[in-house]
């Protein structure tokens, strides 16, 4: 008797009844997987007074809703929220569930893996539906997650196949997916959940909460500016800001440069970074490592500017200026001006 093939789950998460979009990009890779399987794509929605929040999953392509709303819920502490989504699996088994690798996900996420005996991935940056043959064990495995990210600081991209007992979990980082546009006119299945607590399931209180937004929202930006490794000195990144603030522009980094201590980690580009798809990306100094262009090679227009001619990145650039940014950069600011 062949064993029924469970559906694709999507921690859903959420702040003040908004979901967060890494949610909504794994719903739409979510479909893209439960096509591929023949299954449905379904979503975990916890919290108190989410109403709003379903149809918005519909219209991303949720097939069904498991919908816990609590008081209890609000704000998010990790033990009631893994003992009702590990009450959901045990009675529903699905066969792949998928969390954003934010900070909610990475600490809800183990727990319900370690609570399962699942396999978990960390931190993916890509997802697929393949065949493994096992050759250690002789066994062949069909229609199995894929589970790709990178490994060793970024220098190898790794194959992660889970042969676990379901689901396959993973946890995905946010902007490498791509979202769709959502369909108003989908409709799904709501299914409420009878929320049972006890007292050792809210043992933790959050007694205040400070929040501070990130300096840069990369992944919203249409056109990016990046630094690399070339620029030569943090103060130098003065010319990436200018050439930024002429164009309207966001700025971006190298893992180089972040690691040399020229800009912050939230500027950061690539597969240790944010994966972005501006209009215009504008890479100065910067070579192209493999893990860097992971990050930004979907962008609609790549112009880079560096010294070496045969550096990687004039490789997947649409436009490549040979010459010294001190010198290119300051040219481009008063082209640009000039025609403004």
């Amino acid at each position: 008797m062949t064993k029924k093939i469970g559906n694709v789950w999507v921690f859903i998460e959420q702040e003040g009844g908004r979901i967060a979009d890494v949610s909504l990009e794994l719903v739409c890779k979510g479909r893209e997987l439960a096509a591929r399987l023949g299954v449905k794509t379904e979503a975990l929605l916890l919290g108190d007074r989410l109403g709003d929040c379903v149809d918005t999953l519909y219209a991303y392509g949720c097939d069904t809703v498991f919908l816990a709303e609590d008081k209890r819920l609000e704000p998010f502490t990790v033990l009631p929220f893994a003992k009702i989504i590990m009450g959901l699996i045990k009675e529903h088994k699905p066969n792949i569930l998928m969390f954003g690798a934010t900070y909610k996900g990475r600490e809800l996420a183990p727990r319900v893996a370690s609570e399962k005996l699942a396999g978990l991935t960390a931190d993916c940056t890509d997802l697929r539906i393949d065949d493994f043959d096992d050759k250690v064990n002789k066994k062949m495995y069909t229609g199995k997650l894929m589970q790709i990210r990178p490994a060793f600081g970024g220098n190898i991209i790794a194959t992660i196949v889970n042969t676990w007992d379901d689901p396959q979990m993973v946890t995905v980082r946010e902007g490498v997916m791509k979202m769709d546009a959502p369909d108003a006119s989908r409709a799904g299945r709501l299914v409420r959940v009878n929320v049972e607590l006890d007292e050792c399931d809210t043992v933790i209180k959050v007694i205040d909460r400070v929040r501070q937004d990130k300096s840069v929202n990369l992944g919203a930006a249409q056109i990016i500016v990046s630094g690399g490794y070339g620029v030569g000195s943090k103060d130098n990144f003065k010319l990436i800001y200018d050439l930024a603030e002429t164009l309207g522009a966001e700025v971006g980094a190298s893992r180089a440069a972040v690691d040399a201590g020229w800009i912050n980690h939230d500027h950061q580009v690539g597969q240790t970074g944010v994966t972005v798809r501006p209009k215009l990306y504008i890479a100065c100094g910067i070579s192209g490592s493999v893990q860097h262009c992971a990050g930004m090679d979907d962008s609609k227009k790549i112009i880079a500017v560096n010294t070496d001619p045969e550096a990687p990145i004039f490789s997947i650039a649409h436009y490549g200026i040979v010459g010294d940014l001190n010198v290119v950069i300051p040219k481009m600011i008063a082209a640009f001006k000039a025609k403004a």
